[in-house]
């Protein structure tokens, strides 16, 4: 098992919303893809029925802290500074997948975008936009 591997495990086993929604990731070289298996207690519109906005944006943004944790080496979990959110389509009751694209990491601020989508990555249903403060290693 990889360094990156192993951070990884170790982030999202930190968490317990990470652990409640049964979020997982798989790391493929350095691309990492965060899963959200579909449960009926991430329902949030039980008519349609729909994933919850809150369970898609903690989702979206776990994923961004899992990128900057496997990307990264640092002595603690990012905080975050602020996030947007970009709600495209309802999110079905369907497995949901996201990866993040760290855009800059500076001495002390990550910029990260994280796009999720279900059936295909061309139609993304939510997309994520955020900043997270860092303390490295040396801190």
């Amino acid at each position: 098992m990889s360094d990156a591997d192993t951070r990884l495990i170790a982030m999202l086993g930190s968490i317990p919303y990470a652990r409640f929604i049964g979020m997982r990731a798989e790391l493929a070289g350095d691309e990492m893809t965060a899963i959200l298996p579909f449960s009926d207690h991430s329902v949030g519109n039980p008519m349609l029925p729909a994933i919850h906005g809150g369970v898609l944006g903690a989702f979206m943004e776990m994923t961004a802290l899992a990128q900057l944790s496997v990307a990264e080496p640092l002595k603690r979990q990012p905080r975050t500074i602020d996030v947007s959110i970009e709600y495209l389509r309802s999110g079905r009751p369907l497995t949901t997948f996201a990866r993040a694209q760290i855009k800059k990491v500076g001495r002390r601020i990550a910029n990260v975008h994280v796009e999720a989508w279900q059936e295909q990555r061309a139609a993304p249903i939510a997309a994520l936009r955020g900043h997270f403060l860092l303390t490295s290693a040396e801190d």
